[in-house]
């Protein structure tokens, strides 16, 4: 039996795709978890179409079994058929944005064409990439890739330092971005060695006309020190800065955090004392990535760690800040609000940070892979779902799930769920028996038939089958009682 989400990772997500505009849509569609788009696409192609996309298929090992893929999109239902779909207008720092959905500051956007580019597509607006006084010289290689079990990488390492523009050239980029593109969000992100230097790249921020200005206290791999992640972990720094910065220009002022900490409310309460507008959280984790093929001079080093990886520490940290009191009712009341950043890649992750309190995320490793045109399915992506579940604005979702979020002392303990088993869907490969005898708690049972089973006296519920199973065949059962010992 295909696996929708199995096959589709097999697509290349080709330029200019030998199999057609609309297959080639409809598969990205499915690569980002926008099911309802790719639905809309597939009905539109007939099974002539389908095969001649099929045969066309550039794949290095075998074409892409879109005929089969189209076939199993066709038979799901569209809960969202008809509906009009919602606008995702939202206010951030009192700025009107179109969407949530903006570029990190970073690699992919440091000039005007590249940004250009992006605002065409669809982002609502960019972080533009770091701008400062300093003479800027990288190293090359600069980016290495955590890879796991064939997938394009799970991580990402980056030696990215800051814009290596003259500073005023820069500046005037930003300009003719707010002229050209009038209803975007222009944000410089800039970074100082000393306030003189932070107060003069905000202003000069201001006077081109950007909406906002990002602090950058957070870049891990800056080459000296005081600069980066250094301020970001000093509390003191962090309010001495940004006070500074936010009494010398009239535009919104927003921090940007660095993960390199033990707890992010500190630095984000000094944020907030200091008189931010918003906060921008995280930024890359330091770390050391061992790839020879990603060796300057055959030397290694600390530098940043971004991608999918990260995302379950983006959105703990986010959650230290939406969830601290002061926090919480500084957000409610507008007077600061976060933007969240870390391993966003489909709609669904850019919903799980909204719902933790943001209100826009921003996007960069997963455009480095994939370009620009992910913010097609950002976007439809959260549209449907909105639709689906009747949801007319968006600020409607900000924060909904901080009242699920709570202390492990506080769950349920005296409850159990049992995996269940689908006997249809099996295909007998084993993983589970192997996962479950070697770290769980040997619980099931592997016979002659190739179908396992349940051992109920011994399973604690723990679900390592569920998450090992490659088929989608373990479930869930109804939660119980834990049986009596």
């Amino acid at each position: 039996m295909l696996h929708i989400n199995e096959e589709v990772s097999r697509c290349l997500l080709c330029n200019d795709a030998p199999c057609g505009q609309k297959a080639a849509r409809a598969l990205r569609a499915l690569r980002f978890d926008n099911i309802w788009t790719a639905r809309e696409l597939f009905s539109q192609l007939n099974e002539a179409e389908i095969e001649a996309a099929q045969t066309a298929c550039i794949h290095y090992d075998k074409p892409i079994r879109i005929a089969e893929l189209r076939s199993l999109v066709l038979t799901q239902d569209s809960p969202v058929e008809n509906k009009p779909l919602p606008s995702l207008e939202i206010n951030f720092c009192d700025i009107t944005c179109e969407n949530p959905f903006f570029l990190a500051s970073s690699a992919i956007c440091t000039n005007y064409e590249m940004v250009a580019r992006a605002l065409e597509a669809g982002w609502a607006g960019v972080f533009y990439k770091t701008i400062c006084k300093q003479d800027i010289r990288e190293v090359s290689p600069r980016f290495d890739a955590v890879r796991k079990e064939g997938t394009p990488f799970v991580g990402f390492r980056n030696m990215e330092q800051l814009s290596e523009n003259p500073y005023r050239m820069d500046f005037d980029i930003l300009h003719r971005l707010k002229l050209n593109f009038p209803t975007k969000i222009i944000v410089a992100s800039i970074m100082g060695q000393a306030e003189e230097e932070w107060i003069e790249l905000a202003k000069m921020a201001e006077e081109a006309g950007c909406d906002a200005v990002e602090l950058n206290f957070s870049c891990p791999q800056m080459r000296l020190t005081g600069l980066g992640s250094d301020i970001g972990q000093n509390p003191e720094l962090i309010l001495f800065y940004t006070s500074y910065v936010k009494n010398a220009v009239s535009i919104p002022v927003i921090p940007k955090m660095t993960p390199n900490i033990m707890s992010m409310t500190s630095p984000a309460l000094a944020c907030f004392y200091g008189g931010a507008n918003g906060i921008s959280a995280i930024n890359t984790i330091k770390s050391i990535t061992m790839s020879h093929d990603a060796e300057v001079s055959d030397k290694k080093t600390i530098s940043g760690y971004s991608g999918k990886a990260v995302k379950p520490i983006a959105l703990r940290m986010v959650h230290e800040m939406t969830g601290n009191p002061i926090l919480h009712k500084a957000g409610i009341e507008k007077h600061m609000d976060i933007s969240g950043i870390g391993g966003i890649e489909t709609w669904r992750d850019a919903l799980e940070f909204i719902q933790l309190g943001c209100r826009n995320v921003q996007v960069c490793t997963a455009v480095m892979q994939y370009g620009y045109r992910i913010v097609d399915d950002l976007i439809l992506g959260l549209q449907h779902y909105m639709a689906e579940r009747g949801i007319t604005e968006l600020k409607k979702l900000v924060g909904e799930e901080l009242k699920n979020i709570v202390l492990p002392s506080d769950l349920d303990r005296e409850t159990m769920v049992f995996p269940k088993i689908d006997r249809e869907a099996c295909i007998g490969c084993g993983r589970c028996f192997i996962s479950c005898a070697d770290g769980g708690h040997q619980a099931i049972m592997f016979g002659e038939d190739r179908k396992p089973r349940i051992v109920g006296t011994k399973c604690v519920g723990c679900h390592l089958c569920r998450l090992v199973c490659p088929t989608g065949a373990i479930g869930m059962a109804k939660r119980m009682p834990k049986p009596q010992k």
